[in-house]
């Protein structure tokens, strides 16, 4: 390494330490950049997938008033993905770029997302479980050290707080309904805790991502602190419901101050990882299909433009 590149990454890694913010014009080490484009387009896939399974229900919402509410979610969703895709723009890779990643398997995204929805109460699950995870992994991103990611992290945790909320009340009235719809709630809630647990990723002993990227100031902490700060808060919002949480070895440590819980069951975990979950072809095609099927929006967008880019042009000259 040239004495150059040696004073730069010295540089790069003083800014991060003293809590300066990375912009696109900065220097920066190309594999801070490459870890970035991989993290902010996973996290964009992961946010249009995830209308998926939600949207499946919109048809299928058993109120007017539900059907609103949940649309309104879909459509943030697909929201933030825009943010998260224009975020590694700036990063020098294409739009084109990431989606083809996508659709061709070679980006991942949530493995929560390969799981199916088979009841109304799984809907109020996602918002108050998934959701809430994501919360929990997205707030310290407010914080990420590359200013582009930051500020599109700020909207976005404000509106996943929303979506939480409205999932945590779907789940009261369904817990406080008819003993069918109690069951529906209990039934979702087994099916969703130990998915959403393997949200926060591999434990902090088998990721290899993780210490570089907490001195590079991406992550602020690891994946077992966030798992077990979820838990934490999760249970009691479960007992509250009347909901029983489906570990039996779940118990609180008066020492720590802490819940100790069961083993994550990985075989399960890097299954989905790599592509063989419940839903993982399904949801893969749907997108492409979605992609395909929208093909003559971006063409007629793309022509507009033109046009419009055309006569500007051509007004300019006469004046």
């Amino acid at each position: 390494m040239e004495t150059t590149e040696i004073n730069l990454e010295e540089h790069f890694q003083n800014k991060i330490d003293n809590e300066i913010r990375i912009e696109p014009k900065d220097w920066m080490p190309d594999a801070y950049r490459k870890t970035l484009v991989r993290q902010i387009s996973q996290h964009a896939h992961s946010e249009i997938v995830g209308m998926l399974p939600e949207a499946n229900w919109i048809t299928r919402a058993p109120t007017l008033n539900r059907k609103k509410i949940l649309l309104a979610k879909v459509q943030d969703e697909a929201g933030h993905g825009l943010y998260l895709y224009c975020a590694a723009e700036t990063l020098g890779v294409t739009r084109d770029e990431t989606i083809n990643d996508l659709h061709s398997g070679k980006a991942k995204y949530s493995s929560i997302f390969n799981y199916p929805t088979l009841t109304w109460a799984d809907m109020g699950v996602i918002g108050w479980l998934v959701d809430g995870a994501a919360i929990l992994n997205q707030v310290p991103l407010c914080r990420a050290s590359y200013g582009p990611y930051a500020r599109a992290m700020v909207r976005i945790c404000k509106e996943e707080s929303f979506h939480q909320r409205q999932g945590y009340e779907l789940m009261m009235k369904l817990a406080q309904g008819s003993p069918e719809q109690k069951a529906m709630a209990q039934d979702a809630f087994n099916r969703w805790w130990w998915p959403t647990l393997m949200m926060f990723g591999p434990k902090d002993a088998d990721s290899g991502n993780t210490e570089q990227s907490m001195k590079w100031r991406i992550k602020r902490f690891t994946n077992d602190e966030l798992r077990q700060r979820f838990v934490d808060v999760s249970v009691p919002q479960a007992e509250y419901l009347g909901l029983t949480i489906p570990d039996p070895d779940l118990k609180f440590n008066e020492e720590t101050g802490h819940y100790e819980f069961g083993e994550i069951d990985w075989d399960e975990f890097w299954k989905v990882v790599k592509g063989n979950g419940l839903c993982s072809k399904e949801r893969i095609e749907t997108r492409k299909k979605a992609f395909d099927d929208g093909a003559w929006v971006r063409e007629a967008a793309t022509a507009y433009h033109e046009k419009r880019k055309l006569r500007e042009e051509q007004n300019r000259k006469t004046v």
